[in-house]
């Protein structure tokens, strides 16, 4: 794939005025049809057919490496793009691309991520680390900011392990000055060049990659979910918890040794979020911004019912609510099987959040939120590994079973082998049987 931002830029009209001769009708036309599709499903309404969207690796159909997504932005976004044009999902998805080389300067260490601290073509891994020691949440609670500077980043970045060395910063009442000598020695002015590095990187990826969603936008395609967070609210508080303070182990362990102080920094975590949130209001074409929310600790395989009744649910209703009352529409991510937790979701006003689900869990999900919430159906992983008929009649069997009635949207998953061709195939004709 091309990475030359000019080239990028100029084949946007011609791929427009292809688009546009293909169906006979403009781009604008086609964002309004899927637009109105997605939106018909979103309010329990029956749509002409069931929105698609695609979970499609842009590396499995062009030359472009999953590095792409770090250090050559423009090449993968023409991969995003590529595939968008080709395949014609009602919904699009541009990634979530963010700068290695600003993470190597600042030394992160709680993730790695292909061309960086792993092989090119790898998939990217994030590793829990306990930043929050079980003996510092009334030291967190006391001066949050103080722990993030002088606790949390010098853990998390390695770059920034002078800052560990810095006095208590609520005690500096004395004056700056004091400070000073000890930011000019070497390891501070490393740490600073580390910070300046990683700023003029970031800023470079970000001027560079532009607006990915604006420019699928601009050829007909409208976005599943605006950028993750965008309503500044995240999903459930304990998830942030156990994975970015105490790690999956020490936030178990503090269900049971100290469930109080576990529970006061979940609502800690979530009245600051909501503090600070904005409204974004309507997107470019005046529709509501929706609004993605990875979960990943609520389901049975990590807390009972009555561990979820009290350390999960609560913060997942109120960061849901929030994000409603924010005047978006919140897609909480229910990874694995969650099975009767989400009857909990009729305590959401009705027709106001789209539940993304695994396909083990749609039998009961239909049953419980049919005519309550727009379901987002994930095919099983191992469509992945299937043939493109399989995978077509897996979606046949999910639409006559479950489909009918409106109130429903299919990821449908991409064999790993399928060709452009082929997947191109494939989902024209799952489009055609999938209609009302």
């Amino acid at each position: 794939m091309d990475n030359n931002p000019e080239r990028y830029y100029a084949e946007q009209d011609k791929l427009k005025a292809a688009i546009e001769k293909r169906h006979g009708k403009t781009v604008e036309q086609l964002y309004n049809e899927r637009e109105k599709r997605t939106n018909d499903a979103i309010n329990l309404e029956v749509p002409d057919r069931i929105p698609l969207s695609l979970n499609a690796d842009p590396c499995q159909f062009t030359d472009v490496k999953q590095s792409a997504a770090y250090y050559d932005p423009v090449a993968y976004k023409n991969a995003t793009r590529y595939i968008t044009v080709e395949f014609e999902p009602d919904l699009c998805n541009a990634g979530l691309p963010n700068s290695g080389a600003a993470w190597e300067a600042l030394g992160v260490t709680n993730r790695l991520w292909p061309g960086g601290n792993l092989p090119e073509d790898y998939e990217y891994q994030y590793l829990e680390k306990e930043f929050l020691k079980a003996d510092e949440y009334d030291m967190f609670f006391n001066d949050p900011t103080d722990f993030m500077i002088r606790r949390f980043f010098p853990r998390m970045y390695t770059a920034l392990e002078p800052l560990a060395n810095l006095p208590p910063l609520g005690l500096t009442m004395s004056g700056f000055e004091g400070l000073t000598s000890m930011l000019v020695s070497p390891e501070f002015m490393k740490a600073a060049k580390a910070i300046e590095t990683a700023g003029l990187e970031t800023r470079k990826f970000r001027e560079t990659i532009g607006d990915s969603y604006g420019d699928l936008s601009y050829l007909g395609f409208p976005p599943f979910f605006g950028l993750l967070g965008a309503s500044g609210i995240g999903g459930a508080p304990f998830d942030s918890v156990s994975s970015f303070l105490r790690g999956m182990q020490g936030s178990m362990m503090d269900m049971f040794r100290r469930p109080e102080k576990l529970l006061k920094l979940c609502d800690y975590i979530l009245d600051t979020r909501i503090a600070q949130a904005k409204a974004p209001g309507l997107d470019s074409h005046g529709n509501r911004i929706r609004v993605g929310m990875p979960l990943w600790r609520g389901d049975k395989s990590f807390m009972s019912k009555q561990q979820f009744e009290r350390f999960y649910w609560p913060g997942l209703k109120r960061a849901l609510q929030a994000v409603i009352d924010l005047g978006c529409i919140p897609i909480p991510f229910f990874e694995a099987e969650f099975g009767e937790r989400l009857e909990r979701l009729l305590e959401l006003p009705k027709g106001k959040v789209v539940v993304s689900i695994e396909y083990v869990d749609l039998k009961n999900a239909r049953e419980i939120l049919k005519d309550h919430h727009c379901l987002f159906v994930r095919g099983p992983f191992s469509l992945q590994k299937a043939s493109c008929r399989e995978v077509i009649d897996c979606y046949k069997d999910m639409f006559d079973r479950y489909g009918k009635g409106g109130g429903i949207i299919f990821n449908i998953r991409i064999p790993d082998t399928a060709t452009v061709e082929e997947t191109r195939g494939m989902l024209d004709e799952i489009r055609d049987y999938i209609r009302y």
